[in-house]
């Protein structure tokens, strides 16, 4: 029996109410997000500077001991960045985002349209990408509990995201077209120069 089971649709835990409609849902894919939330490639240099230099100083046996740790971190990484996408489900409504994340309890964030106060678009290429939102007034989700669905390092003011999502440009207008519906948008070009009138911040979204 699947944890997931009790969803009435999968990513939301009920069944939305008379006038809400599901506009797109996705998941993260687990490669972008491995070298994405965990910065895998940064990793890698780290332990071949270390193991390089070690090897400089005719150290062998403690390069081959830094190499095995390396690759014991590295799968770890791997492993967590694949549970974490295969469990998680975002959902856009007319009316709200919903995160459905959690390896080992999993929860569901519901982000109200009108409470989004900016989304930005961060491309990573091969049509794949983030969106990171920032919400309105005192900040009421906890970093830990939003990770790595958040944009790294913000742990004082969380700022949860659509992390390394398939056609993130087409999700992001999506976006823009449902939080349009909701809020007056303000949209800002290339040089950061408002384009529209609202309280809506969005580059890229």
């Amino acid at each position: 029996m699947s944890e997931y089971e009790h969803e009435p649709i999968p990513g939301l835990p009920g069944v939305p109410p008379e006038g809400e409609r599901i506009l797109w849902q996705g998941s993260p894919d687990f490669r972008h997000m491995v070298a994405n939330a965990w910065h895998i490639r940064l990793t890698l240099l780290y332990f071949a500077a270390i193991i390089a230099w070690l090897v400089v100083r005719g150290d062998g046996g403690a390069a081959l001991v830094v190499a095995a740790m390396g690759v014991v971190a590295i799968a770890l990484f791997i492993a967590f960045a694949w549970a974490a996408a295969r469990t998680s489900i975002y959902t856009l409504t007319n009316q709200r985002l919903v995160l459905r994340i959690g390896v080992a309890l999993n929860k569901c964030v519901n982000l109200p349209l009108s409470q989004i106060e900016s989304a930005d678009l961060k491309a990573m290429g091969g049509g794949h990408g983030s969106i990171v939102l920032s919400l309105k007034g005192a900040p009421r989700l906890g970093y830990p509990m939003l990770w790595p669905h958040a944009r790294s390092l913000r742990i004082v003011r969380p700022q949860p995201m659509l992390r390394a999502i398939p056609d993130a440009a087409g999700v992001a207008r999506t976006l823009f077209r449902a939080v349009q519906q909701i809020q007056p948008v303000t949209v800002k070009d290339a040089s950061n120069t408002p384009v529209a009138t609202g309280p809506y911040a969005g580059a890229g979204a």
